[in-house]
Order: structure tokens, then C-alpha cells, then sequence
């Protein structure tokens, strides 16, 4: 377990990471449009949506908050080329309450389901979490009925781990744990 994953220096942490598709940026208030449509969509529904527009707007600022009191956070997903489009988050999550850190990631867009985006993304934010931030575990957090972030979790490696702790006891959910690339930790 990782409860003390410290606050990281933003200036020392990457606030965008690149892949051969896409690019990860810190989120932002232009990503407002998007994040209002998806949390108050039925889109929304594994992670407990959807929202009026007022918890809505604090999801996002939450989002946008982690960053400055951690150091890192989520980053907006968005197409080489397109960067005002943000079609998700994906990324460091790791709030107080939480016993793990984790590699979260909401698919906001549902046009690019399929295309290879959000595993994409996952990849880079894990590689980052491992390499950069120095995390000594990963874990996914996902509502049992979410097939579609059941399949991302183990295309991804991740595995069941049915004896982790729960982020909220009274809501269970999966945990995947995502295996340590060789050296990590050491």
C-alpha cells in the first residue's frame, strides 16, 4: 500500500505526455464542455452518474484540484492535432481517502470506442506512474457491471485482486492490480 505518495513539485512532473496517437494534457476550464455533457450523461453511470451540473462541476475541479495538491493527476486525452477535444481522463488518481494508488480512466467520447485510444493512454499514464512518479503499486478501480473497463483492465495486464482494500467499503468494486515492469520498486 502507498498512503504516503507524496505532493510532487508540479514543475518537475510531465503535465502532458505524448504517444504516437495522442496527446495527455493537464485538464483545464476549456474541458468544461465535455466533462458537463459526459457526467451528465447515462455514459457516466459506472462511476456513479450521472450528475446534475453542479456535482458535475466539482468532478472536474476536483480533477483539476488533484493537481495542484498532489503534483500530478489525470490528464485530458485528446487527438494529436485536437487538442481542444478532450475525449477523457486517464491517469494518476490517488484523493486522500483512497487505500492505493490508481490508474483511473473515464472514456468521455463514445466515437472512439474500439480504436485502441484509451489503452493507448493507459499505457503511457502506467509507464509514467512507474518511471516518473516512482509508485511501488498500481491498481484500476472498476464497477463490477463496466465490461468495457473489465476488458481495458486485463488487455492491460491487470489482474483481479479480490483481497485489496476497497476505495469506498460500502460501494465494492473490482480491483486490478497492474504488474511491475521488471527493476520497479528496486
Amino acid at each position: 500500500m502507498n498512503r504516503a505518495a507524496p505532493h510532487i513539485p508540479v514543475s518537475t512532473v510531465d503535465q502532458r505526455l505524448e504517444t504516437e496517437r495522442l496527446v495527455l494534457r493537464r485538464p483545464d476550464a476549456r474541458d468544461w464542455p465535455a466533462a458537463r455533457a459526459f457526467f451528465m450523461s447515462e455514459r457516466s453511470a459506472p462511476i456513479g452518474g450521472p450528475s446534475d451540473e453542479g456535482r458535475a462541476w466539482r468532478i472536474l475541479a476536483a480533477e483539476i484540484g488533484h493537481w495542484d495538491m498532489r503534483g500530478y493527476g489525470m490528464w485530458i486525452v485528446t487527438r494529436r492535432g485536437a487538442e481542444q477535444t478532450a475525449l477523457g481522463l486517464i491517469g494518476p488518481w490517488f484523493p486522500a481517502d483512497w487505500p492505493e494508488t490508481e490508474i483511473g480512466w473515464m472514456i468521455w467520447d463514445d466515437s472512439v470506442e474500439g480504436t485502441g485510444i484509451a489503452t493507448e493512454a493507459a499505457r503511457a499514464a502506467i509507464n509514467h506512474a512507474w518511471d516518473v512518479l516512482g509508485w511501488q503499486t498500481i491498481v484500476s478501480y472498476v464497477a463490477p457491471d463496466n465490461t468495457r473497463s473489465i476488458r481495458l483492465a486485463e488487455k492491460l495486464g491487470a489482474v483481479l485482486d479480490p483481497e485489496a482494500p476497497q476505495p469506498k467499503p460500502d460501494q465494492p468494486c473490482l480491483v486490478y492490480r497492474h504488474p511491475a515492469p521488471q527493476g520497479a520498486g528496486a
